[in-house]
């Protein structure tokens, strides 16, 4: 699962072990997800779910939206905290391309009792936002972005238009293992160089508020104005 870069393992327990108990649910998801093997690290980590649910309960949060649900981890812990402040009315909706992936994140979904109020949408996440975007602009409180790199922009740009003023969107891995500050990684590859063309995009941008943070692999937060 994704960690704080720098951080030495006994920090890392720490950190974990002073956050609140996870919901079972979530610690079977982590621990499950954990013996996948490389593609584990995917995962955001407890700290990190820790941290999405207070986003949501600092904004009242009672309609999200994640693109890149993987073994439904984040999706779980935000619809946790959404559901404890708004009961039946929160709902989460889901996009991913995987429904291998998705399969196993709807069975801790389950064990949570939250199955019902998770929409999950299966297929190129551009065109499922294209969607939203006709029918909900304007009424999401918050959007996790934590899917293709190359696609951040696109993905910016529609939840811009789905998400309320005072909404918050959160981008997942934007330092990218520390690739962003090496030069050659951003003239050779794509997914560091469209993070790095992402934060040089906020940092300017008018539309949003924005707080570039170091927890996990780099949560880049934009509150729209």
């Amino acid at each position: 699962m994704s960690r704080s870069i720098g951080l030495s393992p006994e920090l890392v327990d720490y950190v974990r072990s002073a956050n609140r108990p996870e919901h079972p649910a979530l610690a079977r998801c982590r621990a499950e997800t954990d013996a996948m093997g490389d593609v584990s690290r995917m995962q955001i980590s407890p700290e990190q779910g820790a941290f999405l649910q207070m986003c949501a309960r600092l904004i009242s949060a009672r309609t999200a939206v994640e693109v890149g649900v993987f073994t439904g981890y984040s999706a779980l812990a935000t619809i946790l905290a959404m559901r404890d402040m708004h009961g039946d009315a929160a709902r989460l909706i889901g996009c991913d391309i995987s429904e291998d992936y998705t399969g196993k994140a709807r069975s801790y979904w389950d064990e949570a009792g939250v199955s019902d109020q998770v929409e999950l949408c299966i297929g190129d996440a551009r065109e499922t936002l294209a969607g939203l975007t006709e029918t909900r602009a304007g009424t999401v409180d918050m959007i996790f972005i934590d899917a293709d790199k190359t696609g951040y922009d696109a993905y910016y740009e529609a939840a811009l238009t789905l998400v309320r003023h005072g909404g918050l969107i959160l981008f997942d891995n934007v330092l990218w293992g520390g690739d962003v500050v090496d030069a050659d990684r951003i003239s050779e590859d794509a997914d560091t160089a469209a993070l790095v063309a992402l934060a040089e995009k906020l940092r300017t941008d008018t539309r949003v508020d924005i707080a570039f943070t170091t927890l996990g692999d780099g949560i880049l937060m934009a509150l729209k104005r």
